[in-house]
C-alpha cells in the first residue's frame, strides 16, 4: 500500500542526513568559498612560458589580459608546429573560468583553442566537456574579451593554452586571464605496501548510513582503495579493476544463501591516467549513490538488511593485515589519495597528525610521487619521427600503446634493404618484414587479441639473424618466434603513429589514433623531452606529454541492455534481442497495449507490448482478445486449475505462490492504465471453510500486488468479508456468507470475479482449513483480464489559440522521445514547447502538410521537418514520434514519413531546460487548435484529461461535432456539421481560417484604396440590420449607430484609415494625424465643423499592430484602443444622431466625387495609407475581406473604383496593388504559469496544483481580463453555471466509464453491500485528494 506520509518522512530524513553529512565535510572540501579571483594577472613574467616566441617583445610574460606591455601579447614563431602558452599558478588552484584577448593593436588573435592542465607541468590533461576534448571559441578582434565559465571546475598548478585556429589577417596573438581560488588538501602517497587503518571506537559497528569521499590518482589499473568487513559476512570494498572502479557491498544475506546480499557496481574507465578522480559513496540503508567525478549511479543493494556490520576497522589503500584471508590476488593501491573523509572524519588529516595507524608504511609521504612516463597522443593525421641506430644487424624495439581502433599503424621503418611495419590488424599486433636482400623475403607474424580495449599494452620486438621474437604484455609463454633466415640492417629512422611519405613498399596502414609511451628504439629509450624542445626528431599534429583517450561507452549511452562498441571518435549500439531500436536502443519496437494493436488493424493473437515505451519496463507477452467490442488483455499465471490443497490449518496455512508471464511491475502498468480489470477465483470445498463469518477470523486469504492481505472473495469487494452468494443472499446455508463456510460433507463452490483493480493481480493464496479427516479444497485462480487503455485514449481538446496545458520541466538531457496523436482542422499550431536559457525543444504543425521538430542543445538551432503528401488538417488522427539523443535526432509521421539528422561529432550534447512544458501553445507561438491524445514523453504518459479539467480553454477528451464544439467557431463564425467532424463558416466575419480566428489583412502601398458601396435595404438586411434605420427611399440607408473594428500597423503619417461617406454632408472618418495620434471625426449635421475625438496621445505609427473597437448608439460613442479600457464620449446636444444616406466606405484613401470635407482631403489623403489593415468590420460588412476574396477569384491587374466590374453583384472595388498579409495579427501573449508536479519523477507523490489563472483567447494579453472586469465576471459566472449543470447532468446519465458505484443507495431487494462493491475502499483518502486540488 502506498504510504505518502512514510515516504515523505523517509525522504526528508534522508535529505537532512545528507545535508548534515555535507556540513561535516565542509571544512575538507574547497568548494564552499566564492571562487572568482584573477589568478594570472598578479604573477611575475617568469610564471609564463611558451613553446616559442616570435621576437623578444612577444614574450609570454606580456600575455596578461588588458595589458599593453612589450608588443601587447604573446605570439609564437611561424614555424612552431605545436604552439602553446603556459602559466604556472605557483600552487594547485581551483580554476572556474578562463578569458582570452588578442594581441594589442594588431591583427593577431586566436579564434579557437584547447585548455590543458597539470599538477607538475608534465602529463597534461585536456579539458573535457560533453564527452569530448573541448575546443573553446576565442576572439574575433584584438580588444574584446571572451570569457568561458567551465562547466566543471578543474584543479591544477599549470595551465596550457593550445591555439587551434587564428586570425586570417595575421598570426597567433594571445592575452589570457584565469579565474579561480586557492586549493589545499592533505595528500598521502601509497607505495603499494602501506595501508591506513581507521579503527572504530567500538569493536563492532552497526552502520545504517555512510558518506565516504576521496580523490585518487594512479598509473596502475589494479588496486584496493578501501575495504571493511565483518564477521557476519558484511563487507564494503572499493577497488580498481582494469582501470575501472568497482564497488562491492554486502549488508548481509538471507537464510537461503550467502550470494543474495552481494551487490557489485562498476563505474568509470581509463582511471590509470595519473590524474585526479573524485569518488563519493552515500548510503542510507539499502539506497546508495555512487558518484565518480560528475557521473552518479543510484542503486539499491541486494538482500534483506539495512545495516553494514563491520568489525574493528576500515582500511584505505589495501586489505588489512589483520583481516580475514581473501582470495583473488587483490593488490594494494599504488598512487595518491587526498581529502579522504569518512562520515565526517578527515582521514588524511588524522594520518598526517599520526592519529591513525600508519605502521605499514616504510616512510609515510605527504606529497604525491609523480609518474615518469612521457605519453604521445596521435590522431588520424599525426606522425612522430625518431632517430635510431643505423646499420645495425639487430632490431630491438619496444613501446606501450592504448587505443579503441582495431586497426592502425604503430611503427614503420625503411631498412637498408627493405621495410619493417608493426601494425594493429583486427585487434592483433602484426609484424611485417619485407627484405629485398638477394631475393625477396617476407615475414609476417602476429600476436595478442582484442588489444583495442583502451588498456595499455606493451609490445617488444627483437629481430636478428635467423630469429624474430614478438612479445605482447610481457607474456613470455605466449611470445611468437620464427626461425626464418633473415639478414637485417637498420635504417636509423623510425616513424611512429603514421607514415605519409612516398615509398616503393608503403605500409598496409596509414595512421594510428591513440597513445604511446615507454618508446625504446634499438635498445635506446627515446628522449621525448629533446623531441619536445625540437632538438631531435620531428612530428606533426602530435600532442606531447598527454594521452587524451576518451571512453565513449562510459557512461553507456546504449539503453535497455544495448551493447556499446566504439572506435576512437564514435560509438555505436547493438540493439539485437533487446526489443528496442534507434541509435541508442531507446525506442521500443512494440506497441504500448492491445488497444494500440487493434487500431493498427491487428486481430486476436499473442503480442509483445511495452506499456511505458522507452521507460525502464521491458516488453512482455500478453494475449489480446479483439473479438468483442472491447479489447481484453490477458496475463496468465502458472497455477494449475483445481489445484488440490490438504493438510493446512489456521496455524500452518498452505501458501500457493502465483507467478505470471510478466513481472509485477509490468502487470501493474497494465492495471494502472486499464479501464477495468478482473480475475476469476474459485474455491471448491469438501469440509473446508473459506472465510468463516464477517466477524470471525478468515480461514483463507489472498495477497494482491502491494503484498497486502485481503479477506474478501470473488463477487465481493474490499472491506466486505463475504463471497458472491453472501452478496446475492443465495448461499447454501443462509446463516453463512459463503457456501463453503457451511462446512458440508459434499462438494461446494464459492467463485466470482475480483474487480478492484488496485488490488490485482492475485500473487498468493493462503489456505487454512484442510487438515481434518476427509477435508479438501481445490483452488483455481484464472488469468488477469484487463479492458481498455486510458493512456492510449487520454486526450485534451484545445479550443482557443491561447489555450494550453502546462507541466513541469521535461527531463531529457541526453535522451528524449516524444510521441502523440493529433487531429485538427487548423493549418498550423504548436504542439508543445519547453525552453531553457538558449536550449529549447519544440514540435509544431508548420503548415497543413509539414510537421517540424526543432531543438537547440547549445550548438545552434536544429530543425527536422517531414512533408506529408496529403493535408494533415483533415480532422483525422495522425501519429507523431520524435527522438533526440547524443547520436541523432529522428522525426516520424504516421509510420510513413521519416527524417533523421546525425548529431555533430563535437559539441554540446545535454539538453538543459528550465521552463515549464507547454502543451498546445507557447509564449509568442501560434497556438494549436484541435485534439492531442496519448502524449508520452520518455515513457511517461502525461495526464492531459486531468489537467484539462482545471484549465480554461481546454476540454478533457475529444469529440468533433457542433453540439460540443460549436462554441469554438469564434468571432461570429457559424458551426457547420460534417460527417466526421465540423467546420466553421467565417463568411459573415472579418476573419478566416478553420475556426474564424485567422486575421484577414492586406498590405496597402501608396495610393491603394478599397471602396465598398452600401446596398439597398433588402440587400443590407441579408448582412446585418441591427443598426440600419428605415431608409427614406428604397436605395437609401440611414444609421443611428455604428460598430467599427479593425487592426492596423504603419510607420507613415498622416493617413486616412477608414472613411464612410454619404449623399449628404454627413461622414465618419478615422485618421492618423501628423504626429501619429488617432483622431475620430464625426459630421452628422448641426455644426459647421465636424465633432472630433483625439483618442490617445501616443504615437500609433510605430510599426506595431494596434486594434480599434468603436461603437455608437445615438449620442454615445465608445472607443477601445488596444488592451486599454473602453472610453465613452457623447455627441453635443446640438448634433444630429442620424447618419443620413450612407453611401460608400473607403479604406486607405478617399476617391469620392460627391460632397466631402476639403480639410480632410488636404491634410490626410496624400499619399494615402501605407501599411497593413486587417479584420476590418463595419456593421456586419467586411469590406477588406470581400475585396481580398474577390481579388483571389478574379486576379485582375488593377481595378479603378469608378469603372464597373464584371461582377456587378459584388459591391467592392479597389485601386492600386492590394496584397493579402497577416501583418496585422496581434502577437500571442502567454502568461507565466505556476510550478507543476514533475511527471517524470517516478517517486513523486504530489498532486498537480489547481490552476486558477484565466487564459484569454485570441492572442489578447491577460491584462484585458482586468480591464474588462465586469464583462469577464459575468461571462465567467455564466460558464461556471453551465459547467456545474453539465457536470450534474452527465453525472446522473452515466455518460462516462468509471469503477465507482453509480448509485449511493442500494436498490430494493439488494443488500447494502452490493452498492459498495467496485467502489474505492478508502473514501477518506479520496476526499483528502480532492481537498488537495483546491488547496
Amino acid at each position: 500500500m502506498h504510504r505518502p506520509g512514510l515516504v515523505s518522512t523517509f525522504t526528508l530524513t534522508s535529505m537532512l542526513w545528507i545535508f548534515n553529512s555535507f556540513r561535516s565535510l565542509h571544512g575538507a572540501l574547497p568548494f564552499a568559498q566564492k571562487c572568482e579571483e584573477a589568478l594570472s594577472s598578479p604573477l611575475p613574467h617568469t610564471a609564463f612560458t611558451a613553446s616559442s616566441v616570435f621576437t623578444s617583445g612577444y614574450s609570454p610574460g606580456y600575455a596578461k589580459l588588458n595589458r599593453r606591455g612589450g608588443a601587447g601579447g604573446w605570439s609564437p614563431q611561424d614555424s612552431d608546429s605545436y604552439p602553446w602558452l603556459q602559466v604556472d599558478l605557483g600552487n594547485r588552484r581551483q580554476v572556474v573560468a578562463v578569458a582570452t584577448q588578442g594581441r594589442y593593436s594588431s591583427s593577431d588573435w586566436t579564434t579557437r583553442y584547447r585548455l590543458l592542465y597539470s599538477d607538475t607541468g608534465r602529463n597534461w590533461k585536456p579539458y573535457h566537456q560533453d564527452g569530448n576534448i573541448w575546443a573553446f571559441s576565442g576572439n574575433s578582434n584584438t580588444e574584446s574579451v571572451v570569457r568561458h565559465d567551465l562547466a566543471k571546475g578543474i584543479m591544477g598548478r599549470f595551465l596550457r593554452f593550445v591555439p587551434l585556429d587564428w586570425s586570417g589577417e595575421g598570426r597567433i596573438g594571445l592575452r589570457i586571464e584565469v579565474y579561480g581560488c586557492s586549493y589545499w588538501a592533505d595528500v598521502i602517497n601509497f607505495d603499494g605496501q602501506g595501508v591506513i587503518s581507521y579503527r572504530f571506537k567500538v569493536k563492532k559497528m552497526k552502520i545504517i548510513k555512510d558518506v565516504i569521499a576521496l580523490k585518487f590518482k594512479t598509473s596502475e589499473s589494479e588496486g584496493v582503495i578501501l575495504h571493511g568487513e565483518g564477521q557476519q559476512g558484511d563487507y564494503i570494498t572499493l577497488e580498481l579493476r582494469r582501470a575501472k572502479l568497482l564497488l562491492q557491498i554486502n549488508l548481509g544475506s538471507n537464510q537461503y544463501g550467502s550470494i543474495l546480499g552481494h551487490t557489485s557496481v562498476t563505474s568509470g574507465s581509463l582511471l590509470d591516467d595519473h590524474h585526479w578522480h573524485s569518488v563519493m559513496i552515500e548510503r542510507y540503508r539499502r539506497n546508495v549513490n555512487f558518484t565518480l567525478d560528475t557521473h552518479t549511479q543510484h542503486f539499491r543493494t541486494n538482500g534483506e538488511f539495512d545495516h553494514l556490520d563491520l568489525d574493528y576497522e576500515l582500511s584505505f589503500g589495501g586489505m588489512p593485515y589483520s583481516g580475514k584471508p581473501v582470495g583473488g590476488g587483490m593488490k594494494n593501491f599504488r598512487g595518491c589519495m587526498e581529502s579522504i573523509n569518512y562520515n565526517g572524519d578527515n582521514i588524511t588529516d588524522l594520518a598526517r597528525r599520526k592519529k591513525l595507524d600508519t605502521s605499514s608504511f616504510h616512510n609515510l609521504s605527504l606529497s604525491c610521487v609523480e609518474s615518469h612516463s612521457f605519453t604521445v597522443f596521435f590522431n588520424a593525421t599525426s606522425f612522430l619521427q625518431l632517430p635510431g641506430r643505423a646499420n645495425q644487424d639487430v632490431v630491438s624495439l619496444g613501446f606501450q600503446f592504448r587505443t579503441w581502433n582495431a586497426d592502425g599503424l604503430l611503427l614503420f621503418s625503411n631498412l637498408d634493404d627493405g621495410t619493417l611495419e608493426i601494425a594493429l590488424d583486427d585487434g592483433k599486433v602484426g609484424v611485417h618484414f619485407n627484405v629485398t636482400q638477394m631475393k625477396n623475403t617476407r615475414i609476417d607474424i602476429s600476436s595478442g587479441s582484442v588489444l583495442n580495449d583502451g588498456q595499455w599494452h606493451a609490445v617488444r620486438l627483437v629481430a636478428k639473424e635467423n630469429s624474430v621474437l614478438l612479445t605482447i604484455d610481457g607474456d613470455e609463454a605466449s611470445a611468437i618466434r620464427t626461425t626464418t633466415p633473415i639478414s637485417i640492417r637498420t635504417g636509423g629512422t623510425y616513424h611512429l603513429g603514421g607514415y605519409f611519405l612516398p615509398t616503393l613498399a608503403p605500409p598496409t596502414q596509414k595512421s594510428f589514433q591513440g597513445c604511446m609511451q615507454a618508446i625504446l628504439l634499438d635498445d635506446q629509450p627515446a628522449d621525448m623531452h629533446a623531441v619536445e624542445k625540437g632538438i631531435v626528431g620531428a612530428f606533426e599534429n602530435v600532442s606531447l606529454d598527454m594521452c587524451a583517450i576518451i571512453d565513449r561507452c562510459m557512461p553507456n549511452h546504449c539503453e535497455h541492455g544495448g551493447r556499446c562498441k566504439q572506435t576512437w571518435d564514435r560509438f555505436s549500439c547493438t540493439c539485437d534481442g533487446t526489443g528496442y531500436t534507434g541509435a541508442t536502443c531507446h525506442t521500443s519496437v512494440f506497441e504500448q497495449s492491445c488497444e494500440a494493436y487493434k487500431h493498427l488493424g491487428r486481430s486476436s493473437d499473442t503480442y509483445w507490448i511495452d506499456p511505458d515505451g522507452s521507460g525502464p519496463l521491458g516488453p512482455f507477452k500478453v494475449n489480446c482478445n479483439m473479438t468483442e467490442d472491447k479489447v481484453w488483455t490477458t496475463v496468465v499465471n502458472n497455477l494449475p486449475a483445481q489445484t488440490s490443497v490438504t493438510g493446512s490449518s489456521r496455524e500452518r496455512r498452505t501458501v500457493l505462490q502465483l507467478n505470471y508471464s510478466a513481472s509485477m511491475e509490468q502487470v501493474t502498468a497494465i492495471t494502472t492504465s486499464a479501464e477495468h480489470c478482473e480475475q476469476h477465483v474459485s474455491y471448491s470445498c469438501l469440509m473446508s471453510r473459506l472465510l468463516n463469518t464477517p466477524d470471525g477470523t478468515p480461514y483463507t486469504w489472498w495477497v494482491g500486488r502491494s503484498s497486502e492481505k485481503h479477506f474478501y472473495w470473488g463477487g465481493s469487494g474490499p472491506g466486505i468479508q463475504k463471497c458472491s452468494c453472501g452478496i446475492d443472499r443465495n448461499c447454501t446455508d443462509p446463516k453463512y456468507d459463503c457456501n463453503c463456510d457451511a462446512d458440508h460433507k459434499q462438494w461446494r463452490e464459492d467463485s466470482g470475479l475480483l474487480v478492484y483493480k488496485d488490488h490485482l493481480p492475485v500473487s498468493q493464496v493462503a489456505v487454512g482449513d484442510t487438515n481434518r479427516l476427509g477435508s479438501e479444497a481445490k483452488l483455481t485462480v484464472g488469468p488477469l483480464r484487463c479492458q481498455g487503455d486510458r493512456n492510449y485514449w487520454n486526450a485534451a481538446s484545445f479550443t482557443t489559440p491561447s489555450s494550453y496545458l502546462h507541466f513541469s520541466t521535461f527531463q531529457g538531457e541526453t535522451s528524449a522521445d516524444i510521441s502523440f496523436y493529433f487531429k485538427t482542422s487548423a493549418p498550423y499550431g504548436v504542439f508543445l514547447e519547453n525552453l531553457g536559457n538558449t536550449d529549447f525543444i519544440r514540435l509544431e504543425l508548420k503548415s497543413p502538410t509539414v510537421i517540424s521538430f526543432s531543438f537547440d542543445v547549445g550548438n545552434g538551432p536544429v530543425e527536422l521537418a517531414v512533408h506529408s503528401a496529403t493535408p494533415l488538417n483533415d480532422d483525422q488522427w495522425h501519429r507523431v514520434m520524435a527522438e533526440r539523443n547524443v547520436k541523432e535526432a529522428v522525426l516520424q509521421l504516421d509510420l510513413n514519413y521519416r527524417e533523421a539528422r546525425p548529431a555533430p561529432p563535437q559539441g554540446h550534447t545535454r539538453l538543459e531546460l528550465f521552463s515549464q512544458l507547454y502543451v498546445g501553445a507557447a509564449g509568442g507561438q501560434r497556438g494549436f487548435l484541435g485534439c492531442i491524445r496519448s502524449l508520452r514523453m520518455n515513457g511517461v504518459t502525461l495526464d492531459l484529461e486531468e489537467r484539462a479539467k482545471v484549465t480554461p480553454g481546454v476540454k478533457p477528451g475529444c469529440q468533433g461535432h457542433c453540439t460540443s464544439y460549436g462554441m469554438y467557431c469564434r468571432n461570429g463564425g457559424k458551426c457547420v456539421e460534417k460527417y466526421n467532424g465540423y467546420s466553421c463558416d467565417c463568411t459573415a466575419t472579418a476573419y478566416d481560417g478553420p475556426f474564424c480566428t485567422k486575421d484577414v489583412g492586406g498590405f496597402f502601398e501608396a495610393g491603394t484604396l478599397v471602396r465598398y458601396d452600401f446596398l439597398s435595404e433588402s440587400a443590407a438586411a441579408n448582412q446585418d440590420t441591427r443598426f440600419v434605420a428605415q431608409p427614406s427611399t428604397p436605395q437609401e440607408v440611414n444609421l443611428t449607430g455604428e460598430e467599427v473594428a479593425f487592426s492596423f500597423s504603419t510607420s507613415n503619417t498622416p493617413a486616412i484609415l477608414l472613411y464612410v461617406s454619404s449623399k449628404t454632408q454627413d461622414y465618419l472618418a478615422l485618421v492618423l494625424r501628423q504626429n501619429g495620434t488617432l483622431q475620430v471625426r464625426y459630421n452628422l449635421g448641426g455644426f459647421k465643423e465636424p465633432f472630433t475625438i483625439d483618442v490617445d496621445q501616443r504615437n500609433l505609427a510605430n510599426g506595431q499592430p494596434h486594434t480599434i473597437n468603436m461603437s455608437r448608439s445615438n449620442r454615445t460613442i465608445t472607443i477601445q484602443l488596444d488592451h486599454y479600457p473602453p472610453v465613452s464620449y457623447s455627441l453635443p446636444e446640438a448634433s444630429d444622431t442620424q447618419f443620413n444616406l450612407v453611401k460608400t466606405l473607403f479604406l486607405g484613401k478617399v476617391f469620392e466625387t460627391g460632397v466631402i470635407d476639403p480639410a480632410l482631403i488636404e491634410r490626410y489623403n496624400t499619399p494615402g495609407f501605407i501599411g497593413c489593415l486587417s479584420r476590418v468590420q463595419f456593421n456586419g460588412v467586411t469590406p477588406l475581406k470581400t475585396a481580398l476574396r474577390n481579388l483571389v477569384a478574379d486576379r485582375p491587374i488593377d481595378r479603378h473604383p469608378d469603372k464597373p466590374t464584371d461582377r456587378q453583384s459584388v459591391p467592392v472595388s479597389y485601386q492600386g496593388k492590394l496584397v493579402e498579409s497577416n501583418c496585422g495579427a496581434s502577437p500571442l501573449t502567454i502568461p507565466p504559469m505556476s510550478a507543476a508536479t514533475d511527471p517524470w519523477r517516478l517517486d513523486s507523490g504530489a498532486e498537480f496544483p489547481f490552476n486558477e489563472e484565466r487564459v484569454i483567447p485570441d492572442g489578447v494579453n491577460r491584462n484585458s481580463a482586468i480591464i474588462g472586469g465586469i464583462i469577464a465576471v459575468v461571462i465567467f459566472t455564466i460558464l461556471c453555471t453551465l459547467a456545474f449543470l453539465i457536470r450534474y447532468m452527465f453525472r446522473h446519465k452515466g455518460s462516462y466509464h468509471t469503477n465507482e458505484s453509480k448509485a449511493a443507495e442500494p436498490a430494493s431487494g439488494e443488500s447494502a453491500d452490493t452498492t459498495i462493491i467496485g467502489t474505492d475502499p478508502n473514501p477518506e483518502t479520496i476526499d483528502e485528494s480532492k481537498k488537495e486540488w483546491f488547496i
